[in-house]
């Protein structure tokens, strides 16, 4: 595994455009024009992710932006009238960015966009630029979709597809602080990892394509199970006598330390400021967890890997879905859930 920490210096141009003059209209006349940038996906994490975007590449340069969220483009642009401009559909973005970061809620949000820019494959011909384009998905789905997008953009030679899934929530894409896990063929790495850099602290190489969805979904698989054991495990000391922050320092100075035991603890005023201790609000939702646990439980299925818990912590995530008092809150509230002590 490759890790690369950079600090988010602004980028120069990656390399020279080649603009289609002719029947399209250009937004510039000059031939040494500064680079363009495309971001589709303005939700939770794309919004601020865009914004830190924005602010750290050269002034001069264009972020096309676009969102079927109107609203979401509409507040962005007001947000940021210098040197941002809204794309009609995501055709147009390929057609006019060079480099091009979606991030999108679920498998068939990537499938669309990706075969609505890739397809007719003439983007190098009929687009305002006649290079590859640099493709970064930053959604968190299955590896076998976002390798169906990759084979589609690689076979038509109009870009290189890159997967490099998220973490660190909402407070570290505002931050600018997320740790991006990237499936690339060494080559790219370098590039991806300087544009990622703009909006995050951390870039994983975990391999080729694909390899970075695969290290997410291992991990919030993980993430998932654990969760559910810590809320079961404080539940059990607490009803038997425990008091609450005595367990959970003790369990943090021994083996079952992890991070919902340290960090995001699911039992309300052991942890100060964290969700739990905020009636279970903000943080990572539960229906992302159970949608992340989804996915790995597909992943692996389709690799034939055998699973003791996953099937068990799927039951118990879809339960607390459905419960009006945990429904929408942070994944921690499966403590709640279990009927723990609050």
């Amino acid at each position: 595994m490759r890790t690369v920490s950079a600090v988010a210096t602004p980028l120069r141009r990656l390399s020279p455009v080649a603009i289609r003059q002719g029947s399209r209209r250009c937004f510039s006349s000059s031939q040494n024009l500064q680079a363009t940038w495309g971001f589709i996906g303005l939700g939770r994490m794309g919004y601020p992710m865009a914004k830190n975007l924005r602010a750290k590449i050269p002034a001069e340069d264009t972020l096309f932006v676009q969102d079927v969220n109107t609203a979401a483009t509409k507040k962005f642009l007001e947000e940021h009238p210098q040197g941002v401009r809204i794309a009609a559909n995501v055709r147009e973005v390929a057609e006019k960015a060079e480099t091009i970061v979606t991030s999108l809620p679920e498998p068939q949000h990537v499938k669309g966009v990706y075969k609505e820019m890739l397809e007719p494959a003439t983007l190098l011909t009929d687009g305002f630029i006649t290079k590859e384009r640099l493709f970064i998905d930053c959604s968190t789905i299955d590896p076998m979709t976002s390798g169906a997008v990759a084979e589609i953009a690689h076979s038509t030679k109009q870009g290189k597809f890159i997967d490099a899934p998220m973490s660190g929530g909402v407070v570290g894409a505002q931050a600018g602080t997320l740790t991006f896990m990237i499936g690339a063929p060494h080559e790219a790495v370098e590039q991806a990892t300087k544009v990622l850099s703009l909006m995050g602290r951390r870039v994983l190489h975990l391999g080729e394509q694909g390899a970075g969805l695969k290290g997410k979904l291992a991990n919030n698989y993980l993430l998932a199970l654990n969760n559910v054991a810590t809320a079961e495990a404080m539940s059990m000391g607490i009803k038997w006598g425990l008091d609450p922050k005595a367990l959970a320092g003790m369990i943090n100075t021994a083996t079952g330390k992890c991070w919902p035991s340290e960090v995001n603890n699911p039992v309300p005023g052991v942890i100060e400021g964290s969700p739990a201790s905020r009636g279970y609000e903000g943080g990572f939702g539960l229906a992302l967890a159970n949608k992340d646990l989804k996915l790995a439980l597909k992943a692996a299925a389709e690799a034939n890997v055998k699973l003791a818990m996953g099937d068990a912590a799927r039951a118990v995530y879809d339960a607390a879905e459905k419960d009006e008092n945990c429904k929408g809150r942070d994944f921690s509230v499966i403590y709640r859930y279990l009927g723990g002590k609050e």
